[in-house]
């Protein structure tokens, strides 16, 4: 939205494709007309920041070439390829700006694939676009900041969490602390977060380690061991993630170069500082080259259009470009800090554990087919075992797949390689196909 916005006042066209029906993205995402609430109980403290950005784009919408309910589910040379109202159409592009964001990390625990179980981005999902809870008493497991937003989030709706089951260790978020104050405002909020589920009483068990999750009579018990006591906590439904892992299948499938990164344990798009990739024509700009959150990825927005205009001879502020250069340098302390906080960590997974849920594909499979097939890199696991060759591409599956190889063979997490992106990236259902050219 920022980049559109920032490209529009220097008056070039574009064109903005939006996979959701309304604008927002994740943070400030918009539920339906029927299910409208007041701003503050769905945005919080940022209900004013929210509403001014759908007013915003409200604004430029009818200045751009806005495609909303509209999937890139692939591209060719210059050409997004898209599933839309429109049916299966060809966009022709000069440059384009990826800001595909990110989703969930999962450790797949024994159960996590059983019903009322959801990744904590799901279960914000439901309650900001659908006005629903996954449950009155969920228990929430995992760790990283969103656990406990989520947590806050369905406190103010009206649930009851049974329990918080955090895999970090607090001395860590303790040690975090010096990096995480490059964004005080940031960190009080996650502070607040943190007082207000005290005040409600909504138990938190740090340094704990999830065991299994099963369905007992009409609950989910969720069982962990935390200091070598065996803790189990029952609930309604659980809500699970590890902190957020980038979107790159698309950056991938458009030529652009990837690099290891040890923080976060994953395969990002190498950008500079402004967005740029390793393809000429293509920028990237938010969660897509790496976690920094909202707040960030609008500045991230703003310089790679800034980027855009620099590389086709407009002049851009630099009082302006130098302000959120700055801004990204904070965030991206502020990401290391996090990290440092809280870490994604795979514990050693029980045989029976479902590790890719598309393909049915246990722990057990994963371990013998590596031993049996030497197998050293995840796309040789993925062609001899199907794991992450499902619907979802190994966007679920990908990130404890590369740890299992990774500790099956003894080999640093940076050498086994990532699962490759693949068209369609992601299911769509198959209309007439038509070329429209750019506008």
């Amino acid at each position: 939205m920022r980049a559109a916005e920032t490209l529009l006042r220097a008056g070039l066209s574009a064109a903005l494709i939006d996979e959701a029906p309304l604008a927002g993205g994740q943070i400030y995402r918009q539920p339906p007309e029927s299910l409208r609430r007041p701003a503050r109980q769905l945005y919080g403290s940022e209900a004013r920041k929210a509403l001014a950005l759908h007013e915003s784009f409200s604004r430029l919408r009818t200045s751009i070439d806005y495609r909303p309910e509209t999937l890139v589910w692939g591209a060719r040379e210059k050409r997004l390829l898209l599933s839309g109202p429109a049916g299966n159409t060809e966009l022709a592009f000069d440059k384009v700006i990826l800001a595909t964001g990110a989703m969930d990390r999962i450790v797949p625990v024994p159960g996590w694939t059983l019903p009322g179980v959801y990744s904590l981005g799901g279960a914000q999902v439901v309650l900001k676009g659908q006005a629903c809870l996954i449950g009155k008493r969920p228990v929430f497991i995992g760790t990283g900041p969103l656990l406990y937003l989520v947590a806050y989030q369905y406190c103010k709706a009206g649930a009851e969490p049974a329990a918080i089951v955090d895999t970090s260790d607090f001395t860590a978020q303790i040690g975090a602390l010096p990096r995480l104050l490059s964004q005080p405002a940031t960190l009080l909020r996650g502070i607040w977060y943190n007082a207000a589920l005290v005040a409600r009483r909504v138990p938190v068990f740090r340094s704990a380690k999830p065991q299994k999750i099963e369905i007992r009579g009409r609950q989910l018990v969720v069982t962990f061991k935390r200091n070598g006591k065996s803790f189990e906590i029952g609930g309604d439904a659980v809500g699970m993630g590890w902190g957020l892992k980038p979107e790159t299948q698309l950056a991938e499938i458009l030529g652009c170069a990837f690099s290891f990164h040890a923080g976060s344990r994953w395969h990002l798009p190498r950008c500079d500082a402004m967005g740029r990739s390793s393809t000429e024509h293509v920028y990237i700009a938010g969660d897509a080259s790496g976690i920094r959150g909202a707040d960030a990825a609008e500045a991230a927005g703003e310089l790679a259009a800034f980027a855009v205009l620099e590389d086709l001879g407009h002049t851009v502020p630099q009082t302006r470009r130098q302000r959120l250069l700055a801004h990204l340098a904070r965030a991206e302390r502020f990401r290391s800090g996090l990290e440092r906080a809280f870490p994604y960590q795979v514990p050693e997974l029980a045989g029976d554990t479902v590790l890719c849920r598309c393909e049915n594909v246990t722990v057990e499979e994963v371990r013998a087919a590596i031993s049996s097939w030497q197998i050293s890199e995840l796309n040789q696991l993925k062609a001899l075992t199907r794991c992450g060759m499902g619907r979802c591409q190994g966007r679920l599956c990908g990130s404890a797949a590369m740890e299992v190889l990774a500790a099956e063979t003894g080999v640093e997490i940076s050498d086994v390689g990532s699962i490759r992106g693949q068209i369609p990236l992601k299911p769509l259902i198959g209309a007439r196909f038509q070329r429209k050219a750019a506008p």
